[in-house]
C-alpha cells in the first residue's frame, strides 16, 4: 500500500511531541520516508553514534563519535505554514484542471 505523505523535502516543520528539548522547535525537512511514516528534520533528535574503524572496499570510515539527525513520526511534527507562519495541518484540494495542490488548514491559503 502506496501512503501519501503532505509533507515533502525542504519544508518547514515543527515538533509538537517527543522528547522535552526538541518540542516546539522548527526546522527544514532533510528527507522524508514514506513507507516508515517518518521524517529526518535538521538540528532535531539528533543522536550520537559511537563508530569503530572499519575497512571496506579500500575505503576507511573515520573513528569516532558522529552525530546525525534521527527520523521523527509524521504524526509529531506539523507544517509551518509560510504564509500564516503557523503550524497547521494541511489539506489536499483540486484545481478545476484536476491538478492537486496542498492548502494550510489555518488560513485556507495554497503551500506549495
Amino acid at each position: 500500500m502506496k501512503t501519501r505523505v503532505k509533507i515533502r523535502k525542504g519544508d518547514t516543520v515543527e515538533v509538537i511531541a517527543g522528547r522535552e528539548q526538541d518540542k516546539g522547535r522548527r526546522g527544514e525537512v532533510i528527507r522524508v520516508l514514506p513507507k516508515e511514516n517518518r521524517v529526518v528534520v535538521q538540528g532535531i533528535n539528533v543522536r550520537k553514534k559511537h563508530q569503530r574503524q572499519v575497512q571496506s572496499q579500500g575505503r576507511t570510515l573515520t573513528p569516532g563519535i558522529i552525530e546525525f539527525e534521527a527520523p521523527f513520526h509524521l504524526s509529531n511534527v506539523l507544517l509551518v505554514c509560510p504564509k500564516c507562519g503557523k503550524p497547521a495541518r494541511v489539506g489536499v484540494h483540486r484545481d478545476e484542471d484536476g491538478s492537486p495542490h496542498r492548502v494550510c488548514k489555518n488560513c485556507g491559503k495554497q503551500v506549495d
